[in-house]
């Protein structure tokens, strides 16, 4: 890539919306933990609506893409695009399927029986599809949870995120505000159909390739991501003093709710699911975008934000392994569960903050230098280098 004048200049980015997404995060880790202890009642589980944090990232990735890139189209190819989402994503979604393979023989038990007898070659295959995002077929599901990726299961979500940011390049940022408003109603129906009417009362799913699944993946991914869009194009922005705390405490709360209405009421539930998906979400990212952040909460964003994806596609082997561990060992005290899953969540941070610092951050910037910028070329998130010098004096 040449460097041209008109090439498109970095963005700065919404700090706050980013340590939101750390936020949900970690609410992601706590949720699996939660579900170790009891994987088959949803009804009754600590954290229950955790997994609404997925649709959450879908609106926060519909906003920043709309904002990054709407009006960078005159200069910027579809390649270009591409390749900078590539360099993006790509990189963490193969360190998750490594973690993976690395901690898979670790998982075997009673809860996945299959691991054992799984050859490492076979084993081996899986990561290597896995490291393409491409969803392999039911006849190589190594561990029997019907998972796309059976390496490492919330790579699902990225999947949809990449289909979300193909349809974006060659449809979506095409449309004008008023069929874009079209199209958002119109999942918002598809979104409220499944999760108050559907068999379930929830939005849980996605992760496989059957035809149901598929449907409850798409109907996840396309309001949120369409109503980022519409968000960020509206220029609809909610002023609040501590929004960054007020934001967090939200969707902390939100995703940490009792399931209502039990077994006999299951509409119930699947309303408040379609409310926070279709109402409380864009408030909060509305919140977000209009704030201004004081010193303190810049730090703590900055530090979940740049945590997040990191912390998100990593984390799962070990919750295989919890989860194993857990159902082979019902007897211990619950004391000591709890505590062996508090390890377990702190052992998931520093595994991604050593992937983020030792492996993302670098790899990423070699990426964009090798393949998006020329040489001398600013790096988008480096200062210029007049300040980087000083920064290195210092």
């Amino acid at each position: 890539m040449t460097n041209r004048p008109d090439a498109p200049a970095a963005k700065d980015h919404y700090l706050i919306l980013d340590g939101l997404r750390g936020v949900a995060a970690v609410m992601v880790v706590l949720f699996h933990l939660c579900e170790a202890f009891n994987p088959e009642h949803p009804l009754t589980q600590w954290i229950n609506h955790g997994y609404l944090a997925v649709d959450f990232f879908f609106l926060l990735s519909g906003f920043v893409i709309a904002y990054a890139y709407d009006d960078r189209w005159q200069a910027m190819g579809l390649g270009d695009f591409f390749k900078r989402r590539l360099v993006r994503l790509q990189p963490m979604v193969v360190m998750g399927m490594l973690v993976g393979a690395a901690l898979f023989y670790l998982q075997a038990g009673s809860t996945f029986p299959t691991i054992a007898a799984t050859p490492v070659w076979l084993m081996l295959l899986v990561m290597a599809i896995g490291c393409t995002l491409l969803p392999v077929p039911p006849s190589l599901d190594i561990r029997g949870w019907g998972e796309m990726h059976p390496l490492n299961g919330p790579a699902w979500s990225l999947f949809f995120e990449y289909i979300a940011n193909i349809l974006y390049a060659l449809v979506l940022r095409r449309l004008a505000i008023c069929w874009l408003g079209v199209l958002v109603a119109l999942a918002a129906a598809l979104l409220v159909h499944l999760a108050v009417f559907g068999a379930r009362g929830d939005l849980i799913g996605g992760w496989s390739i059957t035809p149901e699944q598929l449907h409850v993946g798409f109907a996840r991914l396309l309001f949120p991501f369409l109503a980022g869009m519409l968000l960020m194009r509206l220029g609809k922005r909610i002023h609040l003093n501590h929004a960054f705390g007020v934001c967090s405490a939200l969707l902390v709360v939100a995703l940490a709710l009792p399931r209502f209405g039990g077994a006999e009421h299951l509409w119930m539930n699947g309303l408040y699911e379609s409310l926070c998906v279709i109402v409380l979400f864009p408030v909060i990212v509305a919140i977000g975008a209009g704030a201004t952040l004081g010193s303190a909460a810049t730090r703590i964003a900055g530090f979940f934000g740049q945590l997040s994806y990191p912390l998100y596609i990593t984390h799962y082997g070990l919750i295989y392994a919890y989860t194993s561990w857990i159902a082979d060992h019902q007897a211990l005290p619950t004391l000591t569960r709890v505590a062996m899953g508090a390890l377990v969540f702190v052992t998931s941070l520093a595994i991604a903050w050593a992937c983020l610092k030792f492996y993302d951050l670098p790899v990423r910037r070699w990426l964009t230098v090798r393949f998006i910028h020329a040489p001398g070329q600013r790096v988008p998130g480096q200062p210029p280098r007049s300040q980087r010098a000083a920064s290195t004096a210092k």
